[in-house]
């Protein structure tokens, strides 16, 4: 197996997370256009989980109370910028997210901090494992925001400000009673 230089993995990865974050800015923009659906918030985390399985390959495993600290991490502290940007408004019926002019900054604050520490942390791990940790670090900010957002969404939905179509059509009247 070629041996790739850990400089050239750390610029990769920083090349990559900028990229990811540009990708995200987009789409996040874009998703603003379009309603919100339960399916919507609920699919990102689901398909983020299939991360768990670089966890199969033992160079990637970190102790317990790393994994457990790295989610917290995420949870606690990254996901509030998330949270706070996050705003839903209805219109037509529909939940719509309101675009917020602050999203875009804190992504790519969000970048910088994770580069920062990325520093930090490749001192001290592998790069296998300092991936894994901010894969879970990754995974706890987006749990808790999709969480919070299926919140928002629910408490809209039982305001019942949404449009509902109707299950089944209406029952033809019959106008010969006897």
């Amino acid at each position: 197996m070629a041996h790739i230089s850990p400089s050239y993995l750390q610029i990769g990865s920083t090349v990559g997370a900028l990229l990811m974050a540009l990708l995200v800015i987009f789409v996040r923009l874009k998703a603003s256009n379009r309603p919100v659906t339960i399916k919507k918030i609920i699919i990102p985390p689901l398909g983020m989980a299939t991360g768990f399985l670089m966890f199969v390959a033992p160079q990637v495993r970190v102790p317990w109370l790393w994994a457990l600290a790295a989610f917290l991490v995420g949870w606690f502290i990254f996901s509030y910028p998330l949270i706070r940007s996050t705003k839903f408004e209805v219109s037509e019926g529909q939940v719509f997210a309101r675009r917020s002019k602050s999203f875009v900054v804190i992504l790519f604050v969000l970048l910088i901090v994770r580069t920062v520490l990325h520093q930090v942390i490749d001192e001290y791990v592998s790069i296998p494992q300092s991936g894994a940790l901010f894969f879970l670090l990754a995974f706890g900010m987006i749990v808790r925001w999709r969480v919070f957002m299926l919140k928002q969404y629910r408490s809209i939905e039982a305001s019942g400000e949404l449009q509902s179509p109707p299950l089944s059509p209406e029952p033809p009247t019959s106008t010969n009673a006897k």
